[in-house]
């Protein structure tokens, strides 16, 4: 999954700090993340589902507000209105770039955030919110005790999570006139609520509320247990499958066609990133398949590789031509499984003579079913007489022609 470090301009013209996650095969969709408040971008749950849904074709931008993270600006003149905006700024950045954003994706305070700038993009198509707020205001919760001192000084020092913080009086007043039912209301975009029940910082009735009053399309997922932070890779990674099967009903999350097909009886192979390894195969007008290199070789480990499609034959003549000849004789074989091995030696380790190295396949055969022992001894000999198998051990000849391209 690659991921590029990109700023963009704020709601006030700060710089801010991003991460944009590509997908390493196709582009199908773009999401924007808002993170929970005081957090970044780089808390382990933006992290883990960005990269999930990477994984499954959904760019991802993440970024820290104004006056967070790496971001420029001073975080005590910051407030509610001022995330939303800045949420904004992100999306037409995403816009300028060719990567118009279609799903946002807000935790906690970021959720809230996410509801709230929906109504005012108009290409958003669906919002997804994790252990969101229905009211603003509760973050407020989180310093309770420093509220006095904020509202008769303007600002005040608060500690949360173990680092300072600078609260300042206007954003108390701003998240407390931060209702979200009329922005809910006027969602024209699905909806899906995730919550944990157990969840100690913003409680399951906040999912409730938010739920109850949006329109259909909504729906609504249980994290089950996972704490407020979603600091738990298995549910960060829950959380993202939801989101991404869900999200395919309302995004266009099929990919590109693979290339037309090639004649009957012709296995054709093309370049499907020039950057790298990853090949489209084609075999006949119905069958497609991706061949590419692992990543320690740089490829992007999206298909097989050769040397593995090579061994992917060798199994399944095997497999085919054991059960072929079963069925023939009637014979009790309720399953084949073939595991191959491919690797280069020396030959004269292979007892050739010769001080070159040569291929060899290494065959483990289970066949399950209740056989006699004369049966099976009788059908190792028949994987012998595989064609690929004979193909395979004696030599054979490769014939190339130069197409010239027009």
């Amino acid at each position: 999954m690659p991921t590029t470090r990109i700023t963009f301009r704020g709601h006030d013209g700060s710089m801010l700090a991003a991460r944009l996650d590509m997908p390493d095969g196709p582009h199908l969709a773009t999401a924007l993340f808002a993170h929970c408040f005081t957090c970044g971008k780089d808390i382990p749950a933006a992290r883990r589902i960005a990269a999930r849904l990477a994984g499954m074709g959904i760019a991802v931008l993440r970024f820290d507000f104004t006056g967070l993270g790496h971001s420029e600006g001073e975080f005590a003149n910051t407030s509610f209105t001022s995330n939303v905006d800045d949420l904004i700024a992100a999306c037409t950045y995403l816009d300028e770039n060719g990567k118009p954003p279609s799903l946002l994706i807000g935790h906690s305070l970021g959720g809230a955030a996410v509801l709230k700038a929906a109504s005012q993009i108009d290409q958003i198509k669906a919002v997804a919110t994790l252990g969101a707020p229905f009211d603003p205001e509760h973050v407020t919760h989180n310093f309770a005790d420093a509220l006095p001192e904020i509202i008769a000084k303007g600002v005040s020092e608060v500690n949360l999570g173990g680092r300072p913080f600078n609260i300042g009086k206007s954003f108390i007043e701003d998240v407390a006139k931060g209702e979200l039912t009329p922005a809910i209301a006027k969602l024209n975009a699905a909806l899906l609520v995730l919550h944990a029940p157990q969840d100690a910082i913003v409680s399951i009735d906040n999912a409730s509320q938010i739920f109850l009053a949006a329109k259909h399309p909504k729906s609504f997922v249980t994290l089950d247990d996972a704490d407020h932070l979603i600091t738990r890779a298995a549910d960060a990674e829950y959380a993202a499958d939801m989101i991404a099967t869900w999200a395919g009903r309302y995004l266009p999350l099929n990919p590109p066609a693979p290339p037309p097909g090639a004649p009957e009886g012709i296995v054709r192979v093309s370049e499907a990133d020039p950057n790298g390894f990853l090949q489209d195969v084609v075999s006949g007008p119905n069958h497609h398949a991706l061949a590419d290199e692992p990543a320690a070789y740089g490829g992007t480990n999206r298909g097989m590789s050769p040397y593995g499609f090579l061994s992917a034959g060798l199994g399944a003549c095997t497999s085919m031509t054991i059960r072929m000849y079963a069925r023939r004789k009637g014979w009790p074989l309720t399953h084949v499984s073939v595991d191959i091995c491919h690797d280069k030696v020396h030959a004269q380790d292979a007892e050739t003579g010769s001080g070159d190295k040569i291929d060899t396949w290494r065959r483990r055969i289970k066949l399950t079913g209740d056989l006699t022992d004369d049966q099976r001894q009788r059908l190792l000999e028949i994987a012998e007489k595989c064609p690929v198998h004979r193909t395979l051990e004696r030599s054979s000849e490769v014939l190339t022609e130069l197409e010239h391209a027009l």
